[in-house]
């Protein structure tokens, strides 16, 4: 990751942070920069860490932070009552709640699979739910937290051949609202990240349709898709106390897209 933009003063240093879907992508991104300040992070991933280690985990672990790698399965999302007990017992308490882990599925709404909208809705909205329900009401007891949702451009748009992202990201940009409504007043911040167009494997079948990709880079103000380094300042800003009076907003970080 570059260094540009990191203040040597270590900001979150003492605080804990849970983010799912860490171990690539936009996840890996902001757990590497809240880690690059001083929290102690924990990852989720969908493989025991016994058999996979995320290499920008070893860097920075040889750098000297913090990093935590856990397995976590978001399809049931019934069962995370129970996941987030045992969490938060083994490896909490936790200042900062990330949720980020997320899937896609693509086709026509025409034809869209009951399936695939189900497992999308699970993973992506009602996993957030649960996750924020169950970690965010021991920040509320503690009088102290800050939840970082991920939701997406497809929070204020319906997107092409995406009905349940863009139905799931409607969602979360909702739910973000609704929890800091009620939340704000009892210590907890509740926010969100909208990602543009960023460089991960979510986006690989748009960067691999020529027509596509051109039409998509051609309308971004700032002339480049993004990369997953791109939200370590906004997630870094929203979990710590500089974004104390932030609360139900959903930061759009997209190179100028929704100004478009």
């Amino acid at each position: 990751m570059e260094a540009k933009w990191f203040n040597p003063f270590p900001l979150l240093k003492g605080r804990r942070a849970l983010v799912t879907g860490g171990s690539r992508g936009i996840g890996a991104g902001m757990a590497e920069g809240l880690a690059r300040v001083g929290a102690e992070v924990v990852i989720t991933q969908t493989r025991p860490p016994a058999e996979h280690t995320p290499a920008w985990v070893e860097a920075v672990r040889a750098e000297g932070f913090s990093v935590t790698v856990i397995q976590g399965v978001f399809e049931q999302p019934e069962t995370l009552y129970d996941w987030a007990e045992r969490v938060w017992a083994e490896y909490g308490p936790f200042d900062i709640l990330v949720n980020n882990a997320g899937i896609m599925r693509r086709g026509p709404v025409d034809t869209f699979r009951w399936e695939d909208w189900k497992t999308v809705i699970d993973v992506n909205l009602h996993a957030v739910f649960v996750l924020t329900q169950a970690i965010g009401r021991k920040m509320v007891e503690r009088g102290y937290g800050k939840i970082i949702n991920t939701a997406s451009l497809m929070s204020f748009q319906g997107g092409i051949r995406v009905p349940a992202y863009a139905a799931a990201k409607g969602g979360v940009a909702q739910l973000t609202k609704a929890f800091a409504n009620e939340w704000a007043g009892r210590g907890v911040n509740v926010n969100a990240i909208a990602p543009g167009y960023i460089a991960t494997d979510l986006t690989q079948a748009l960067r691999d349709d020529p027509e596509r990709f051109r039409e998509l880079s051609s309308r971004i103000p700032q002339g480049r898709w993004g990369t997953p380094d791109d939200l370590a300042g906004a997630v870094v800003f929203l979990a710590s106390p500089w974004s104390d009076y932030v609360n139900g907003h959903v930061l759009a970080v997209d190179g100028g897209w929704l100004a478009r």
